[in-house]
This record gives C-alpha cells, structure tokens and sequence, in this order.
C-alpha cells in the first residue's frame, strides 16, 4: 500500500534527476569555453582594482576602462605569445648550430673551486668530470633512449599552439565582457552564495576572491621579477637568443618550475665554451635570481590574502598536480574556503561551550 508521501518522494527524485541531467547538459556545452573562463575570471578577479582606478582616471566611463584593460591584455597575453612563436623560428638556424656545436665539441674538466664548494662541491665536481671525460657521444648515448619521448612530447605541443592561440584570444574576449559587467557578476554569485550558505557563503566568496588576487599577485610579480633578472645574466654573460630563453623562463616560473631550468643550463653552456668568468658569474647570479621567490613570493601573497602560507603552498603545489597551471589558481581557493568554513564551524563550537561554561 503506498503511503500518503509517495507522490511528494516521486515529485522530489525526478526534479533532482531533471536538474542533474541540465547540469550535465549545460557542462557539455560550456566545456569548450571552460578553461578560457577559468582563465578569464581569474585574470578579472586580480585586476579588478586596477581596473576600477583606471575608470576612475576615464571619467568614471566604464566602457573606456573596460577597452583599456582589454588592449593591456591583448598586448601582455596574445603579442608576446606571437613573438614568442616568431624568434623561435627566426633562431632556428641558431638552435641548429648549437646542436652542431654540442656533437662536436669538448667538455673542460670542472675548475678546482668546484670541489671546495660546501657539502655538494665534490658530488658535482665528480659527475661534471664524467661528463668530460665521456665527451659528447657518452652524453648523447645516455640521453638516446629518452629522446624519442621527447621529441614526441615537442611535437605534441607545436600541434597544440593553434589551440593555445584560441583558448588565449577566447580569454580575452570573455575578460572584456567581465570588465564591463563586473559588478553584476560579482553581486549574482554573492546572492547565490547567501542563498546557499547565508551571511558564511557570502564571507567564504569574498575570502575566495582575495585568495585569487594574492595567489597571482604572488606568483605573477615573482615570476615576472625572476625571468626579468634571469634574462639581463643571460645578456650580459652573452649567452645565445637570451629573449628566447626569457619567455621559456617566465613559462617555467609560472608553472612553479623556477628559472634553474634555463639558467643551469646555460651556465654549463658557457663552461662547456671555456668562458670560466662568464660561467662564474652567471652561476652566483643564477642562485640570487631563484632564492628571490623565497623572499618574494610570499610578502605578495600575505598581502593579497591574509591565509597561512603554508596553506598556500599546499594549494600551488596540488592544484598545479592535480589540474595544470591553471591549479595554481584553483588550489588555493578551494583549500582557502575549506580552511574557512572548517575555522568558522570550530570557532561556534568554541563559543557555544563558553556559554555553557559560564551558565
């Protein structure tokens, strides 16, 4: 016999159903545009404030600064991508030499300061003298049965740039319809938060928006100050297509991989090259340009977001492992919200056992 709410439990479990499928649905077609509106709300979210100064030096006219934020964007996002695109290909002549260079060259013996080096001085200068006594062929014979993957992986990404293109051109276009309607945004996820968690969702939205800000504050600003620094060592030590070498620099920093993997490198380039004084200052260059984010990086992001540092790592670190690049974003936010909401809920605890205390 059926009971008096079957037809409110039969009502209830379709409208769940129907709203799961539309969401499904509505994630199916937006998937596309996903990671350009990731993109495009976190590029948003940290300039907001900029942007808003900007208007305010423009009259108050929303559209001006809406364009002017776009142009800056088009000139930091899309230009230096196609430069970056066009020295490649305008240095591969030069990439050609080098490789040339490497099959036929020598390796110098490490100088004898290498050894005196504290606790990692006589492992370095061990390997550097294998390296010189197996010459190029060792090298490339131990390298062989890598580079077939990596040649591959290279491939791949040449491939993918269109898309890239696309998916950078599509930010753009999605920032700018952000900047002009910006506010409206912002109050509609604001009233959906409150909806949801009440006066604690609309304090965990704004908490969230802070953490994006300092998170890119942190990691932009660091990662533009080290590829900068790491570019000028590069010029003045002369070392080949230093502006190719930059971007790749700044690429590796954003993704949290640091400036060592270019300018190590290049510092066992120009020993490989017998230029000893170049090498040697570059190497004490190179080790000021990377303990510069472990000054840096965390002041910008207390500043941005008043979160434990620790816990923002954490949030770089896994969301860069778990979702790409654009994790770094995602990582922080999400752990910033659980941190939240789990202090908030320990604190009314807390409050609710002094009240029975003092009863």
């Amino acid at each position: 016999m059926r009971g008096p709410n079957y037809k409110d439990v039969t009502h209830t479990t379709l409208t769940v159903l129907l709203i799961a499928i539309l969401i499904v649905a509505v994630f199916g077609v937006l998937r596309p545009f996903l990671a350009s509106l990731v993109w495009a709300t976190m590029i948003v979210v940290t300039t907001w404030p900029v942007m808003l100064r900007v208007q305010a030096r423009l009259w108050g006219k929303r559209g001006l600064a809406a364009m002017v934020m776009t142009v800056a964007l088009v000139l930091v996002l899309l230009i230096p991508f196609w430069f970056g695109l066009t020295a490649i290909t305008d240095h591969s002549r030069q990439i050609d030499n080098l490789a040339e260079t490497f099959r036929t060259g020598t390796v110098p013996s490490p100088p004898s300061w290498v050894r005196k080096v504290p606790m990692i001085g006589p492992r370095v200068s061990l390997s550097w003298q294998e390296v010189s006594t197996a010459g190029p062929g060792g090298i490339l014979s131990r390298i062989k049965p890598y580079s077939g993957k990596a040649v591959k992986w290279f491939v791949d990404q040449v491939g993918n740039l269109g898309k890239i293109f696309v998916q950078l051109l599509l930010t753009v276009i999605i920032s700018a319809i952000l900047y002009t309607t910006g506010d409206a945004a912002a109050a509609g996820v604001q009233r959906f938060a409150r909806r949801l968690g009440g006066d604690r969702g609309q304090e965990v939205t704004i908490l969230a928006g802070k953490a994006i800000r300092g998170v890119a504050l942190g990691v932009l600003v660091t990662a533009m100050a080290q590829s900068l620094l790491g570019g000028i060592g590069l010029a003045v030590t002369g070392v080949p297509m230093a502006t190719v070498l930059t971007t790749a620099m700044f690429i590796l920093c954003l993704a949290q991989l640091g400036p060592g993997l270019v300018l190590i490198p290049s510092i066992i380039w120009l020993f490989w090259s017998n230029d000893n004084v170049s090498g040697s200052v570059l190497l004490v260059w190179t080790i000021l340009v990377i303990c510069i984010e472990n000054v840096l990086r965390p002041v910008l992001i207390k500043k941005g977001a008043d979160l434990p540092l620790l816990l923002i790592f954490a949030g770089v670190m896994g969301g860069l492992v778990s979702f790409g690049i654009v994790g770094i974003f995602i990582g922080p936010v999400v752990l910033a919200v659980a941190f939240t909401l789990l202090k908030a809920w320990v604190e009314e605890e807390g409050a609710d056992l002094r009240e029975e205390t003092v009863l």
